[in-house]
C-alpha cells in the first residue's frame, strides 16, 4: 500500500497500579471514561477527548482498508446472496396455533407470527422491521406468546448495552399495552393465566439480581419482589418449563448455582429452593410433572441424571437414574411425557440419546461425520411424541428434524436455504489432533475446498475461544465460503478452556492452567502447517471476547506465525480489570481467571499473560481489533488501550487497527445485513494480510 496514513497517536498520561506488593505505570488509564455507566446507556455521554481519539481510530482504520471497498463490498454482497431473504424458521405447534418467525426480503429484522395449526391466515404478532425503525440499533431479546394464546411480549435493546426494555400487546386487537418495563436482562415468563410477567431487574452495575412480578396494567414501581440475590458473585436468570406449571429461578456464578421452583398459579409465594449452592456443584433441574429430573454434578463430573418428587426435591431424595460417564459430558435434556432425551459430547461429538421412561429402552440417533453440530430446538408441547433437533457440519447446512421418538423415524421440516448450485461435496470437512507441549491432544476441525491442495500453499484462518466451558461448534457458517472458495483453509481449534472433551478439559484451561489454552493454540496453527494444510506466511487467526484474549496472548508469544491476527470486542486488559472490583463483572469473573487481589498465584499467573502488560518492543502481525462502545461484557477501553501500547511499543510490523462501533454493543451490529458489513470487513482484511496488500501505517 503506498504512503499509508499516519495512525493516531494516543497521548500518555501515566497513572499507577498497585497489586501484591508490586506497583508499575499504565500510560492508557485515561482512555476509560469515568462516567462509563452512564456511557452504557447513553453512549453520547463519552467524553469529548476519548471520543475525538476512537474517531481518529475509525477514519484511520477506514483509510487503511479503503484500497480493499469493493473487495468488501463484493464479499458483502456474496454472504447476501447465499442468505434466503424471505426466510423462516420451522412453525412450533402449541395449542390451536403454530408460531413461528420469518424475514421479509430486504428486512433486517424478524417478523414473529402465528396461524392455526391445520392451516389458515396468518398473524403477525411483531414486526421488527418497523419496531427498528432508523434507530441506529436494535436487537430483539425473547419474544412469547401467552399461556391462553391472547397476549404476545417481547423485549428489546435499543443500545447494544443489553438493558431490554419488555413490552406486551393484545394479539386480537393488535394493541399494544402501555407497559414497558425497564433495565431488564430482556428474558421473561408468563404467569398460567396470562395476566402477568415474572422478570429479571438489572442492578446499576448491569448484574442481574432482582426477580419481579409485573401484572400487566399497573405501574411498574408497584412490581413485587419475588426473589433477590444480594451477593454481587452471583447472578440471576429464569427458565421456562415445557409444561408452564412451574419456572425455575437460576442463582449462578462461575463454579456452583442453585435453583428455586415458582408456582406459576401462585407466583407471590415465596420460591422453594431445590439444594444449597456449594463450591464445584453444578446441577439443572426439568421438570416432567410429579417428578423433577436433574442433571448433577455431585457425583460425575460430566454428570448423571437424577429423579426427585417436585413436591420434594432437595437432594437427599435425589435418586440415580442415569449414571455418568467420564468423558461424556450431558449438555441438555428434554423432558417429554413419555421419554427423555439426553444430549452428550464425547471426544469432540455430539451424540442424541432417547430414553422410553415406559418401557426404559434407550436407542441413540446416528450422525454421519467426525465432527459436527447438533441441538435440541424448541419443542412446546410435553405430551409430544417428537422431539425437534438441527444438524449441520462445516459443509453442510443445517437441517430441522422433527423425529418421532416412537417409531424411531426422521423427518427434514426445513434444509437451510444456500446460494444457487451450492455443492457440499465440493468440500472436505477433517477432523486432526495437535499434540500439545504437555502431551495433550487438541482436536481440530477443518474445512476446505475440495480442489485446494494440501502442499503449504494454502492461506488459513483459523479461530479459537477457549473459556466458560463453552464449545466451539462445528457448524455451518455460509460467510465462511467466501474465504475457502478463495482457497483458504478454515480450522477451528478446540483448544483447553471449552468441553469439547469434557469437564476435564475446561479446567485443564482455566484459572492457574489458563495458559494450556495459548500454548493448545499455537500448537493447533504449527500442526495445520506441518501436515501441509497452510503456508506458514500466511496464517490469519481469530477470535472474539475471551477468544480476543487468546488472540492478544498469541501476539505476545508467537507473533511470527501470524500475517494477521482479528481480536474481536478482545478481553485484552485483563489484570487491570481482574484488580478492578468495582466493575460489574469482576468478582464473578474470578471463579474463571483467579482473584489477583488476594490470591499472589492468581496475580503471578494473569500477570504473566495479561496482552496488554505483555506487550514488548518486537515485530506484530496485522492486528484488527473490533470494539463496541456500548459493550457491558469487555469494555472500549481494554482493545483502545491494548492498541494504543501496541503501537508505542512495537518496533514495526503491522499495521495496528481499531474499529469501535459507536451504537452497538458486544454483540455488534443488530440487523441481519449490516453483520454482514461487518464479516466482510473482516474477510477483506483477512485477504489483505495473505495477499501481501497491508502495509504498516
Amino acid at each position: 500500500m503506498p504512503n499509508p496514513p499516519a495512525p493516531p497517536a494516543a497521548p500518555k498520561r501515566p497513572s499507577e497500579v498497585r497489586a501484591q506488593g508490586q506497583t508499575w505505570r499504565d500510560d492508557y488509564g485515561w482512555l476509560r471514561a469515568d462516567n462509563w455507566r452512564e456511557v452504557l446507556r447513553d453512549p453520547a455521554a463519552l467524553p469529548r477527548d476519548i471520543r475525538d481519539w476512537l474517531e481518529a481510530e475509525n477514519a484511520y482504520c477506514d483509510a487503511m482498508l479503503a484500497p480493499f471497498s469493493a473487495l468488501r463490498k463484493q464479499l458483502a454482497r456474496e454472504m447476501r446472496a447465499r442468505l434466503k431473504e424471505d426466510d423462516s424458521e420451522p412453525s412450533s405447534p402449541h395449542g390451536p396455533w403454530s408460531y413461528y418467525s420469518r424475514f421479509r426480503h430486504g428486512g433486517q429484522q424478524r417478523l414473529h407470527c402465528r396461524r392455526p395449526r391445520l392451516g389458515g391466515k396468518e398473524t403477525p404478532l411483531l414486526d421488527g422491521d418497523a419496531r427498528a425503525g432508523d434507530s441506529g440499533y436494535f436487537h430483539l431479546g425473547q419474544a412469547r406468546h401467552s399461556p391462553d394464546h391472547a397476549r404476545f411480549a417481547w423485549s428489546a435493546d435499543g443500545a447494544g448495552s443489553e438493558l431490554y426494555d419488555i413490552r406486551a400487546r393484545e394479539i386480537g386487537s393488535a394493541v399494544d399495552l402501555p407497559d414497558v418495563i425497564a433495565n431488564t436482562t430482556g428474558d421473561f415468563i408468563w404467569t398460567r393465566d396470562s395476566s402477568a410477567l415474572l422478570y429479571v431487574l438489572q442492578d446499576e452495575h448491569h448484574r442481574p439480581f432482582r426477580v419481579l412480578l409485573h401484572r400487566l396494567g399497573d405501574p411498574p414501581e408497584a412490581d413485587a419482589t419475588i426473589f433477590e440475590e444480594p451477593d454481587p458473585a452471583w447472578f440471576v436468570s429464569l427458565r421456562a418449563t415445557r409444561l408452564g406449571k412451574r419456572a425455575f429461578v437460576h442463582v449462578h456464578g462461575h463454579d456452583s448455582q442453585a435453583f428455586y421452583v415458582v408456582d406459576l398459579d401462585a407466583p407471590r409465594e415465596t420460591p422453594r429452593r431445590i439444594a444449597p449452592r456449594r463450591p464445584d456443584f453444578r446441577y439443572e433441574p426439568f421438570d416432567h410433572g410429579d417428578v423433577f429430573f436433574i442433571k448433577s454434578n455431585a457425583r460425575s463430573r460430566d454428570y448423571e441424571i437424577v429423579t426427585a418428587p417436585a413436591g420434594a426435591p432437595e437432594e437427599a431424595n435425589w435418586r440415580p437414574f442415569l449414571p455418568g460417564v467420564e468423558g461424556r459430558l450431558i449438555e441438555d435434556i428434554s423432558v417429554f411425557r413419555d421419554y427423555l432425551v439426553v444430549l452428550s459430547r464425547a471426544d469432540n461429538r455430539p451424540r442424541l440419546t432417547v430414553r422410553d421412561l415406559n418401557s426404559g429402552e434407550t436407542h441413540e440417533i446416528a450422525f454421519e461425520g467426525r465432527t459436527y453440530f447438533v441441538k435440541l430446538e424448541t419443542s412446546f408441547e410435553f405430551d409430544a411424541s417428537v422431539c425437534r433437533f438441527s444438524y449441520s457440519s462445516l459443509a453442510s447446512s443445517q437441517e430441522t428434524y422433527d423425529y418421532d421418538m416412537a417409531s424411531r423415524q426422521r423427518f427434514l421440516v426445513k434444509k437451510q436455504a444456500t446460494a444457487p448450485g451450492y455443492d457440499p461435496t465440493a468440500y472436505i470437512v477433517e477432523a486432526i489432533e495437535a499434540e500439545a507441549a504437555d502431551g495433550a491432544r487438541v482436536p481440530i476441525s477443518i474445512l476446505r475446498r475440495r480442489d485446494t491442495p494440501l502442499d503449504g500453499s494454502a492461506p488459513l484462518m483459523i479461530h479459537g475461544y477457549g473459556a466458560y466451558g463453552y464449545s466451539l461448534d462445528a457448524s455451518f457458517g455460509p460467510n465462511r465460503l467466501s474465504l475457502v472458495d478463495r482457497g483458504f483453509v478454515f480450522a477451528l481449534a478446540h483448544v483447553r478452556g471449552g468441553v469439547e472433551k469434557g469437564f476435564a478439559w475446561y479446567e485443564g484451561g482455566k484459572l492457574l492452567n489458563k495458559p494450556n489454552t495459548f500454548s493448545d493454540f499455537l500448537a493447533a496453527t504449527r500442526a495445520l502447517v506441518a501436515q501441509g494444510y497452510a503456508d506458514p506466511r500466511r496464517i490469519v487467526a481469530q477470535g472474539g471476547s475471551a477468544g480476543g484474549l487468546l488472540m492478544g496472548a498469541i501476539a505476545n508469544l508467537a507473533p511470527e506465525l501470524y500475517a494477521g491476527i482479528v481480536a474481536d470486542v478482545p478481553f485484552v486488559d485483563t489484570l487491570n480489570t481482574m484488580l478492578d472490583e468495582t466493575l460489574p463483572l469482576t468478582p464473578p469473573e474470578w471463579l474463571e481467571w483467579g482473584d489477583p487481589v488476594r490470591d499472589a498465584h492468581a496475580f503471578a499467573t494473569i500477570r504473566s499473560y495479561s496482552p496488554y502488560d505483555n506487550v514488548k518492543p518486537q515485530l506484530y502481525p496485522a492486528i484488527l481489533a473490533l470494539a463496541g462502545l456500548a459493550d457491558p461484557r469487555v469494555t472500549y477501553w481494554e482493545p483502545a488501550k491494548w492498541v494504543a501500547r501496541l503501537r508505542a511499543e512495537m518496533t514495526g510490523g503491522g499495521p495496528i487497527l481499531l474499529r469501535t462501533a459507536m451504537s452497538a454493543g458486544h454483540a455488534g451490529a443488530s440487523g441481519r445485513f449490516d453483520r454482514l458489513d461487518d464479516i466482510a470487513r473482516i474477510y477483506a482484511f483477512a485477504l489483505a494480510v495473505v495477499e501481501g496488500r497491508l502495509a504498516g501505517g
